[in-house]
């Protein structure tokens, strides 16, 4: 597939740099004529862009984006200017930041020293603390959408799924954020608010602390972490190197019941405070403290002359970057940013494209849905390179004869699935939906898929209690 040439302009805005892609669309360096200055250009891939009036589609996350960040005035937040839609594209001009995300930081400096780190929470939790004065909770704070300037300054970027309070623009169920940094009612989709924020905070502040993060794994794993474990201290992950005085703010901020955590952004930068022996002064940092990342040259692109975009997709086995990011795209136009993480780990697996489009599939419930999730691959990709996925609801294949002897159960039918579904989601939330597919297309005998979907959770008590919720039906 052709590169897709880059436009010579956007609005009033002349394009002059490609700053980078992902699987939503490419970000651009810009040149705003009238004012004189530079701006990153933020658009939407046409695939993405038709707005189906779902409140979670990604147009309607778009203008979240817009109208979030167009509400707020804030040093350490990255300004919107402008939003609009040319020749079929919509775009958001923002700020332009020079510098690197905190992720890159980090690559090259796990460790922080401590007044940087100090100064960067300030920062973080003095921008939350007036996101959240204005009604407006962002959902997915982690270090890649933390912005590191050359003069030490943190801006919160990427309010794309954003949810502004009463504005009813996300629904509150949406499992929607970053493995990791997702606080455990975002799993689970039960109502949320600040507290959100204030989770991935804390798991921010453990990574700065520990050098690397509270849980490890793959998307489910790091989700029955989030459920049901418990992090070492921080101090004791990195070797005694930080005080433990902050090991209690680390976990009062990681509460797994969102009433235990800080109450707001504030109270959380007070405690931090106090465990550090001194006020936090939120003050740009000194940049020389910290290793730069490994320098970058700059993706320049001649308004005209078609050139490939950077992309957030590495190769995975054999795989062309290319391709997984265009799958990544289709795929997160129905199941959001987690389509990154389970496109990568059915890499891993499948070698072919109609094996692997056949296991991305498996992730969409809804057998429109999934149709379509097909259809868009064969556009995408071309139709005979998909054509073998299935697309009907029997993605899961039906088990065969169950065979008859000692310790084998009947036939495990749809309505029993059905059940073992709805008692999963009261102890994982909507993933359930995903882990009793995967169960069933392994099992042979309903005591096999028990089995499999109770080593899901915790061992003792819980894992009893489901076990027993699951043979009610027998």
């Amino acid at each position: 597939m052709k590169p897709v040439p880059h436009p010579q302009r956007l609005g009033r805005y002349e394009i002059t740099g490609v700053l980078g892609e992902g699987a939503m669309g490419i970000v651009y360096k810009g040149h705003d004529p009238g004012i004189q200055r530079a701006v990153a250009i933020k658009t939407i891939h046409q695939t993405l862009a038709a707005d189906n009036g779902a409140p979670d589609s990604f147009a309607a996350r778009f203008r979240t984006e817009a109208r979030a960040v167009g509400r707020l005035s804030h040093p350490g937040i990255v300004a919107i200017y402008d939003f609009g839609e040319d020749a079929g594209t919509t775009y958001i001009a923002m700020e332009f930041v020079e510098g690197r995300n905190l992720s890159e930081v980090l690559a090259a400096t796990p460790l922080l020293p401590e007044p940087v780190l100090l100064s960067l929470m300030a920062q973080l939790l003095d921008a939350l603390a007036c996101a959240h004065r204005h009604g407006v909770w962002h959902r997915d704070v982690k270090p890649a959408n933390l912005l590191w300037t050359p003069h030490g300054r943190i801006k919160v970027t990427d309010f794309g799924i954003a949810r502004i309070d009463k504005a009813g623009l996300t629904r509150v169920t949406s499992t929607i954020g970053t493995p990791g940094y997702m606080a455990p009612e975002q799993y689970t989709g039960t109502e949320i608010d600040q507290r959100v924020d204030v989770y991935a905070a804390g798991v921010l502040l453990y990574r700065l602390l520990a050098g690397q993060a509270p849980y490890n794994g793959s998307a489910e794993a790091v989700m029955y972490q989030v459920l049901h474990g418990q992090p070492p201290p921080p101090s004791q992950v990195a070797g005694g190197a930080r005080l433990p005085g902050y090991d209690a703010v680390v976990a009062k901020a990681m509460a797994r019941d969102m009433a235990q955590r800080f109450a707001n952004a504030d109270e959380f930068r007070a405690a931090l405070a106090k465990a550090a022996g001194a006020a936090l002064s939120g003050k740009d940092v000194d940049a020389t403290l910290v290793r730069p990342p490994p320098a970058r040259a700059p993706a320049a692109a001649t308004p005209g002359v078609t050139s490939a975009p950077m992309t957030e997709v590495s190769a995975v086995g054999a795989w062309d970057p290319a391709t997984l990011a265009r799958l990544e795209r289709v795929l997160a136009a129905r199941i959001g940013p987690l389509a990154k993480v389970l496109v990568r780990q059915a890499a891993r697996v499948h070698a072919d494209l109609p094996a692997l489009g056949a296991a991305l599939a498996e992730h969409i419930a809804d057998a429109t849905d999934r149709a379509r999730f097909v259809a868009d691959l064969a556009t995408t990709l071309g139709g005979s390179a998909v054509g073998t996925v299935k697309t009907s609801a029997a993605a899961v294949p039906a088990p065969a004869a169950t065979p008859t002897g000692p310790g084998v159960g009947t036939t495990i039918t749809p309505d029993l699935l059905e059940h073992a579904q709805r008692v999963l989601t009261q102890h994982m939330g909507p993933i359930a939906k995903i882990v009793v597919r995967k169960a069933a297309a392994q099992a042979l005998s309903t005591e096999a898929l028990f089995q499999l979907l109770a080593e899901q959770v915790a061992e003792g008590a819980e894992r009893a209690q489901l076990l027993k919720e699951l043979q009610r039906q027998r």
